[in-house]
């Protein structure tokens, strides 16, 4: 199933990159992102929005901005090889170059993992390889953190591989967790860093990618 919208056709005066967002809930990070290629800070365009779940906030937002949107959604394929095929088919049609998991809780297949090595990246809220794996997302993370009593959580942006936040480390930064903190309180500290951070990141990326193509 697929759903489209006109995406907005941000004007950026360098070569811009096609970004796919793929996200699972609010897409706060999605929206960051958006933000920050509307401001000229990233040179991309965000070409497509993905969700498995088509109640998530975040992709109901994407069509409200007007992004081309769709859903990936397993269990409406008959085996995973069609459903693979489907997704590639999909991105290959918005002509995706670099794929940005916001909150996304679905494994990659293997076949567009191999199509898009190096090319795929997610946010975590914790210093990978701590609080990372099966079920470690959102708050659970944050509850982890504080039962464990770290006295430093943070952000790790990393490349996507087949195995729950074990891809190689592109970058990190530390957030202090502060006496009294709670999950809820030191949840919107490291959110306000991912939104920051993540857009930075990717901006890196491209440009880094840029550099190599001259």
């Amino acid at each position: 199933m697929k759903e489209s919208g006109n995406h907005r056709d941000v004007q950026i005066s360098d070569v811009r990159m096609n970004i796919a967002v793929f996200l699972s809930g609010t897409g706060t990070n999605f929206k960051a992102i958006a933000a920050a290629i509307e401001e000229g800070k990233i040179p991309a365009k965000i070409t497509l929005v993905a969700s498995n779940k088509p109640e998530a906030p975040g992709l109901m937002t994407a069509r409200e901005m007007d992004f081309t949107t769709a859903l990936f959604r397993r269990d409406e394929y008959p085996d995973g090889e069609s459903f693979a095929d489907y997704m590639l088919d999909t991105l290959n049609r918005e002509e995706v170059q670099l794929i940005a998991l916001a909150g996304y809780l679905r494994k990659i297949p293997p076949k567009v993992l191999r199509r898009y090595k190096n090319r795929i990246i997610n946010i975590h809220p914790a210093l990978l390889p701590k609080y990372g794996g099966k079920g470690m997302y959102g708050m659970n993370v944050h509850k982890a953190v504080i039962a464990s009593g770290d006295k430093e959580t943070g952000v790790t942006i990393h490349y996507v591989n087949g195995e729950y936040d074990q891809g190689e480390i592109i970058a990190q930064r530390k957030v202090p967790v502060l006496a009294g903190d709670t999950a809820e309180s030191l949840a919107k500290r490291v959110l306000k860093v991912e939104h920051e951070f993540y857009p930075q990141v990717i901006k890196e990326l491209i440009e880094r990618q840029k550099e190599n193509l001259r």
